[in-house]
C-alpha cells in the first residue's frame, strides 16, 4: 500500500511567494530585459551623439592648441630654451594669427574631407548587414554637425584653398548635402538643360587656363580642373552595403594620414616674419643679419637667426631693416585664372590686386655677411 504524500504547510508556501514578490523589482525601476554588453544601454542613441559631439569639438579645439606648440617647439630648432624664449614673447593672439593664415588651409581640409565621407556613409548605413549596430565615426560626426558650420566649413575652404584645387569642393558639396542631379528638376528636359547651363559658365571660366595648361603640359592641372565637376554628379547616394564598414575604416585612416601629411609643412612655417636686418656702425662696415625679430627693448634686439641660434643686437647698432619672402610663396605654375594665379586663394589673390607684390629687396637674396659700405 503506497505512503501518502506528506502535505505541504499553507504557511509556508505563502512565505515563500511573499519572499519572491519583495524579491522582485516593482515600479519604475523594474527592468523587464537583462542589459548585457550589447544591451541597450551601451547602444543608446542619445549617449553616442554626447559622445561623438564631444570627440568631435575636442578634435577641432585641441588640434589647434596642439599644432601652435608645435610650431614654437620647430620653429626654436628643438631648443628647450629658444623655445621658452618664444613662448614668452609670442602673444596668443599673434600666435592665433600666424594659426589661422597658415593652418585654416589644413583645418578646411580636414573638416571638409570629414562632412563630405560622413554624408555619404550616414545615408548608407541602411545598407549595412544585419546585426551591425555601429555607425561610422564620420556618419556620426555628420549628423551631429548643424548645417551652418558645415557651410562654414566649406566657405572657409572656399577663401583659403588655391584656385587650382576649389573645382574639388564641387563633389565635396555635392557630397556633403547629397545633392543628386533629380534635385535640380523633377523633369528629364531640364534637368539636362541646368547641367548644361552649368557647365558652360564653367567651361567659360577655366577654358583658357585649360588651353594654357595643354600647351605648357601640365597635365596634373587638367585633371584637377575637369575631373572634379563631372565627378560631383555621380558621388551623392548610397552606397553598397558590403563596402560601407571596409571604406569607413580606410577612409579615417586616409583622412588621418592626408591631415598629418599636410600638417608637416604647417608645423615647419615660421611664426615670425622673415627679416634681414642691416647691423653696424656708422659710417663702417655693415652686417646682414638674417632671421625673425623675436622681440626689441631699449638695449637689444632680438633675432632668432635663419641658420640657428640666437643673437642679441644692440638697438645702437640697427641700421635698416627689410621684409623678405620665404622660398614656399614662390610660385611653381605660370598659369592664372582670369588674372589671378592658381597659386593664390581668393584671400591673396584679392590681396594682390588691392596692394600689387612689390620688389624684392636685394638684401632677400644676397647670403648674410659683412659687407663695406663706407664707399
Amino acid at each position: 500500500m503506497p505512503t501518502p504524500r506528506a502535505a505541504v504547510p499553507t504557511d509556508h508556501v505563502e512565505v515563500d511567494a511573499d519572499e519572491t514578490r519583495r524579491a522582485e523589482p516593482t515600479g519604475p525601476t523594474a527592468d523587464p530585459e537583462p542589459v548585457g554588453d550589447a544591451g541597450p544601454a551601451r547602444w543608446d542613441p542619445a549617449e553616442r551623439r554626447a559622445r561623438a559631439s564631444q570627440s568631435f569639438w575636442t578634435a577641432v579645439v585641441g588640434v589647434p592648441a596642439i599644432f601652435s606648440v608645435l610650431r614654437l617647439g620647430v620653429e626654436a630648432g628643438g631648443e628647450l630654451q629658444t623655445t621658452l624664449l618664444l613662448v614668452a614673447n609670442v602673444g596668443t593672439v599673434n600666435l592665433l594669427a600666424g594659426f589661422l593664415t597658415t593652418a585654416a588651409r589644413l583645418l578646411s581640409t580636414g573638416l571638409v574631407a570629414v562632412f563630405a565621407l560622413g554624408a555619404v556613409l550616414a545615408v548608407s548605413v541602411d545598407r549595412l548587414p544585419p546585426g551591425t549596430r555601429r555607425r561610422p565615426l564620420f556618419a556620426r560626426w555628420a549628423d551631429l554637425t548643424p548645417a551652418w558650420f558645415v557651410l562654414a566649413s566649406f566657405l572657409l575652404a572656399l577663401l583659403t584653398w588655391p584656385l587650382l584645387y576649389l573645382p574639388l569642393l564641387l563633389p565635396a558639396f555635392a557630397a556633403a548635402f547629397q545633392l543628386r542631379p533629380e534635385r535640380l528638376h523633377e523633369w528629364v528636359v531640364p534637368r539636362v538643360l541646368a547641367i548644361v547651363a552649368l557647365f558652360a559658365g564653367y567651361g567659360w571660366l577655366m577654358v583658357p587656363t585649360l588651353r594654357e595648361a595643354g600647351a605648357q603640359g601640365e597635365l596634373l592641372v587638367l585633371a584637377l580642373l575637369v575631373v572634379p565637376p563631372v565627378l560631383a554628379l555621380f558621388i551623392a547616394g548610397p552606397l553598397p552595403g558590403m563596402v560601407i564598414r571596409p571604406l569607413a575604416s580606410v577612409t579615417e585612416v586616409a583622412v588621418l594620414v592626408m591631415l598629418v601629411w599636410a600638417a608637416l609643412p604647417v608645423i615647419s612655417t615660421p611664426v615670425l616674419p622673415l627679416t634681414v636686418t642691416t647691423v653696424g656702425v656708422e659710417n663702417g662696415p655693415t652686417e646682414d643679419v638674417r632671421g625673425h625679430v623675436v622681440t626689441t627693448d631699449d638695449v637689444n634686439m632680438v633675432i632668432l637667426q635663419e641658420r640657428g641660434g640666437v643673437r642679441y643686437v644692440p638697438v645702437g647698432l640697427v641700421r635698416a631693416q627689410v621684409l623678405c619672402p620665404s622660398e614656399e610663396e614662390l610660385p611653381r605654375h605660370r598659369l592664372r585664372i582670369h588674372d589671378f594665379h592658381v597659386e593664390d586663394s581668393l584671400l591673396e589673390g584679392l590681396g594682390r590686386r588691392v596692394r600689387p607684390v612689390h620688389r624684392i629687396d636685394a638684401a632677400c637674396r644676397a647670403p648674410g655677411g659683412p659687407r663695406d659700405t663706407t664707399q
